[in-house]
C-alpha cells in the first residue's frame, strides 16, 4: 500500500486552499542567518502572511511554490 504525500495547502489559520507561494522567515533572536523558516500561502492570505513577519523584522523573502 503506498501512502501518497499530502497536499501542500496555505499555512493561514482555517485556510484549506493550496500553496501557491512560499514565505521564508527566520527570528534572528534564536536562528542563525543563513537558517529560513517556510511558512507557505495562498494568493489570498500571501500579503497578511508576509506582513505578520515583516512587522517582527523577521521576513526574508517571498518566493512562488513549485511544491
Amino acid at each position: 500500500m503506498s501512502e501518497e504525500a499530502a497536499p501542500a495547502v496555505c499555512s493561514a489559520r482555517g485556510c484549506g486552499q493550496p500553496a501557491t507561494w512560499a514565505v521564508r522567515w527566520n527570528n534572528p533572536k534564536i536562528h542563525t542567518p543563513d537558517r529560513r523558516k517556510t511558512w507557505l500561502a495562498c494568493d489570498e492570505h500571501k500579503e497578511s502572511l508576509s506582513d505578520f513577519l515583516a512587522r517582527r523584522s523577521f521576513l526574508r523573502e517571498v518566493e512562488p511554490f513549485t511544491g
